[in-house]
């Protein structure tokens, strides 16, 4: 007799796999939308073919040993995109919406502005970039990251949704005090920026959670011994590139709020304010330039 779906999913149960993560493979294998998970309950009875069960173990067997379920589909559902990722990008996380949603209220609030320019550092699969111009079309926003993998993914998911963020091979802001047009760019980069935004590497080089991400890249994860490195790097640099009173916000760890208020504030900026996550740990830190020169 054939088995079915439900046995399939009772089959990765009893591997040690979440439900949620189970039912996203099986609908990835079977070749219906990772949103339909309502599908697989009213067709829990149907057969599926033993080519689709081995097909459905392997990948059960990569998310046991620790693999994100958006690398095995190559779909990430993020702010309302579908995004395509793989190993040469972070995994987005949910939480990380935290931050686009902050961005979004700094835009509404900027008085008399037509067309507003942002500042996406270290994109990796463009998910901050593209949720920002898709929310706010009128924005010119532009992207960089240190990765040519990354961006090559950011690209093509930028490409797929029709969004035209810019995007530029760059470490942070270390192109030098001002941005030179290269040949490749359709226009040329604002010299400031009303908003940046940054989600950077942020985990300690010793931090315990290492071992369960070794899929994800480590570049994208470790930012030095104390987690702080990228961050003391873009706190220093950003306020160069932001315009008077323009907004500087940036996603770290749960427990970095306080240090990341601090380099903030040595650094002239003022308003600073934080913002929760899902489960109500500081996530997010920003400021706003102030009107007198940083430069």
């Amino acid at each position: 007799m054939s088995q079915t779906l439900q046995q399939a999913l009772r089959h990765a149960t009893r591997l040690g796999l979440e439900r949620l993560d189970a039912q996203m493979l099986l609908l990835h294998t079977v070749g219906r939308p990772l949103h339909e998970r309502a599908w697989l309950l009213a067709h829990d009875t149907d057969p599926i073919t033993p080519a689709a069960w081995s097909a459905f173990d392997a990948l059960c067997q990569r998310r046991q040993a620790g693999e994100p379920v958006a690398y095995l589909t190559g779909q990430r559902h993020f702010h309302g995109l579908a995004l395509q990722v793989d190993a040469r990008v972070l995994d987005p996380r949910p939480d990380t919406e935290t931050l686009v949603d902050w961005a979004l209220e700094q835009l509404a609030r900027l008085p008399g502005t037509q067309r507003p320019s942002v500042l996406d550092l270290g994109t990796g699969s463009g998910a901050i970039a593209l949720a920002l111009q898709r929310a706010c079309p009128q924005a010119e926003v532009w992207a960089v990251d240190a990765s040519l993998a990354a961006l090559s993914v950011a690209r093509l998911n930028a490409e797929r949704l029709g969004l035209p963020v810019q995007f530029r091979h760059q470490h942070w802001l270390r192109a030098g005090s001002a941005w030179a047009h290269r040949p490749s760019e359709a226009r040329p980069p604002p010299a400031r920026f009303d908003l940046i935004v940054s989600n950077p590497p942020y985990l300690r080089a010793d931090d315990p959670h290492l071992p369960a991400l070794r899929h994800e890249p480590r570049s994208a994860l470790v930012g030095g011994p104390d987690g702080l490195d990228d961050l003391r790097e873009i706190i220093t640099s950003a306020p160069h590139r932001l315009k008077p009173t323009g907004w500087l916000l940036l996603e770290h760890g749960w427990d970095q709020g306080d240090a990341v208020a601090a380099l903030l504030r040595a650094q002239g900026m003022q308003a600073i304010s934080q913002r929760e996550d899902l489960a109500g740990h500081v996530r997010c830190s920003g400021g706003q330039r102030g009107t007198t020169p940083a430069d």
